[in-house]
């Protein structure tokens, strides 16, 4: 689709500027042959859609897509300039900023989702669990699952001197955090990371031992029993429904109602080389998110069949629509309406909020991943210097000018601030100001807070 010529590309790209006065603002792009990562899961969606509907093209710019095999090597090739960009767990960019595994600048301007992930356990943990949970008057279990009710069975393997584990797929991933979010608000400790005396294993102390293992991988490692559950995005908790080899207990969205989840993640010194480009790509993504979410997901069966492509996620269309299209299967013929299980545009959903980059540092300070005390204004500081709401604001304003989108789709950036108003809807009822990091740390019963060393 993407393979015209140079004096073809400058011959669409004169024409497009000619028509939009907002566009020539923006500039021509610094450089227009892209190459962007992913992962293979849904919420890469943003990217595929951009390419497929020629929104890429209609900013002059010609992008590969390419799966990548796990986030370190993607965060890897990103920094290594192998890569332009890419699909990034929303920590990514900041566990890298401030030292966590590679060292690097890594910013984001543009939030590609928010929810989209699950927890679920194996078939044989779920019936241990079962007798704790409570019923609805048809039958039906009582939602959402907190861990309250996983507590026994794992006391149990504690009792028996044996190991229970689960999988997530990165240290810095959202998966991580809201499984040990869920956890912790259950009363099993996940445990800590101490990286100051080199353990990075982010098991002291814990209840509950967490390991990464790619999200492709996670349905097969439970089912050889290395696992006895994982928190991972979609299609791989659907697979496990599909396999009939795990259910399903407790989605993100029942964690912490319209969490951020990936973000489309560049280095800085790139986003400072190629600044036009860079906005041109976020115009696009920001296309392709609205696309997605328009007339109540209408277009989410095109987007499912587009997804199911080898190239992108590459897993059966009905495991893909399970959840794309506003449904959720927790036990086998259990089918929900979960019409936010996957946002993408709206609830201001691509707006890289500081609010949302100073909650994932709150959780790298609670495990122990930020191994010192850190002043509020320092959460502030490091949030302001990744999450670039001043980038996308310029992609969002020039897509206004051009009549390609309303100002009514944006948040009013003459008044927004960067920060969501405090959030309730955490599976504990504790309310996240993030103008507060350190008094909201202070509230978890289970966490590093104040001056607390591993």
């Amino acid at each position: 689709m993407q393979s015209k010529t140079p004096w073809m590309r400058s011959l669409l790209l004169s024409a497009s500027l000619l028509s939009a006065g907002a566009d020539a603002q923006v500039g021509e792009p610094e450089l227009e042959d892209l190459k962007f990562g992913f992962i293979k899961l849904t919420d890469m969606a943003p990217l595929a859609v951009a390419y497929e509907k020629g929104f890429f093209e209609d900013e002059g710019l010609y992008v590969t897509l390419e799966a990548q095999a796990n986030w370190k090597v993607l965060l890897d090739r990103v920094i290594d300039g192998e890569l332009d960009g890419a699909h990034m767990l929303a920590g990514q960019p900041l566990g890298a900023t401030i030292g966590i595994g590679t060292k690097a600048e890594v910013i984001t301007a543009f939030s590609m989702d928010l929810n989209g992930n699950a927890i679920t356990v194996s078939n044989d943990t779920w019936a241990q669990m079962k007798p704790f949970l409570s019923k609805e008057s048809d039958g039906k279990i009582v939602h959402p699952i907190k861990a309250d009710a996983l507590k026994p069975v794992v006391q149990q393997y504690r009792d028996q001197g044996k190991p229970f584990n689960m999988g997530m797929v990165f240290p810095v991933s959202t998966h991580n955090y809201e499984l040990r979010y869920w956890l912790a608000a259950g009363g099993i400790n996940p445990g800590y990371y101490a990286p100051q005396s080199g353990d990075n294993s982010g098991q002291l102390k814990a209840d509950v031992l967490l390991s990464v293992t790619p999200p492709p991988q996670m349905p097969a490692t439970m089912e050889a029993g290395t696992i006895k559950g994982y928190c991972v995005g979609e299609p791989w908790n659907q697979q496990a429904v599909f396999k009939g080899i795990g259910v399903p207990v407790v989605t993100d969205y029942e964690i912490w109602k319209n969490n951020p989840e990936k973000v489309f993640g560049v280095s800085k010194a790139w986003a400072e080389k190629y600044p036009n480009t860079h906005i041109r790509v976020v115009k696009a993504l920001i296309r392709a998110a609205h696309w997605l979410d328009e007339n109540n997901n209408a277009n989410r069966n095109e987007a499912v069949a587009m997804l199911a492509k080898s190239q992108y996620v590459g897993a059966d269309k009905e495991v893909i629509a399970n959840s794309m299209t506003g449904t959720f299967e927790y036990e086998k013929g259990d089918k929900r309406e979960v019409p936010d299980f996957n946002v993408f545009f709206r609830h201001n959903a691509t707006y890289p909020y500081y609010s949302d980059a100073i909650w994932y540092l709150t959780q790298m300070r609670r495990w122990g991943q930020i191994a010192d005390a850190k002043s509020d204004d320092w959460y502030m500081n490091i949030a302001k210097e990744v999450y670039r709401p001043d980038i996308y604001q310029q992609a969002a304003e020039s897509l206004i000018e051009e009549g390609v989108m309303s100002a009514k789709d944006f948040p009013d950036f003459n008044h927004e601030d960067g920060f969501r108003a405090p959030q309730k809807h955490f599976i504990d009822d504790i309310v996240y100001d993030g103008h507060q990091p350190n008094a909201y740390l202070n509230k978890f019963a289970i966490g590093l807070k104040g001056n607390d060393k591993v």
